[in-house]
């Protein structure tokens, strides 16, 4: 199965995210090949144990603008739900989305990582 083919069944709209690069599979999936440094990013669960909340909403907002343009469906509901959830001071449901979008991250992630060409 191909790196598209299996972003799809994880819930992904590559068509969509290819239309935003114009089509090019290339320029897409250069921008797909670095998603997982930025997903990566232990910071987020550090900010989120120390109740760093700004740090939380940064982090998270730029993943939640990155998921969209590539239309990783899943990831962009997610984040943006914790944007959301953190700027209505809801911390403990933005912390929970946070933590069950964790499966689901590290199987696009592996996707992208044993797919890289």
């Amino acid at each position: 199965m191909s790196m598209f083919d299996e972003l799809k069944v994880l819930g992904a709209n590559v068509d969509e995210g290819l239309e935003r690069c114009l089509g090019r599979t290339d320029l897409y999936e250069k921008f797909i090949n670095k998603l997982p440094e930025m997903l990566d990013d232990p910071d987020i669960k550090d900010a989120f144990d120390r109740g760093d909340h700004n740090t939380v909403i940064e982090k998270t907002h730029a993943i939640k603008g990155v998921t969209g343009n590539l239309s990783i469906t899943p990831l962009f509901e997610a984040y943006s739900d914790i944007v959301s959830l953190e700027r209505k001071g809801s911390f403990e449901e933005a912390r929970a989305v946070f933590d069950n979008i964790q499966p689901i991250q590290e199987k696009i992630m592996e996707c992208i990582k044993k797919n890289r060409g």
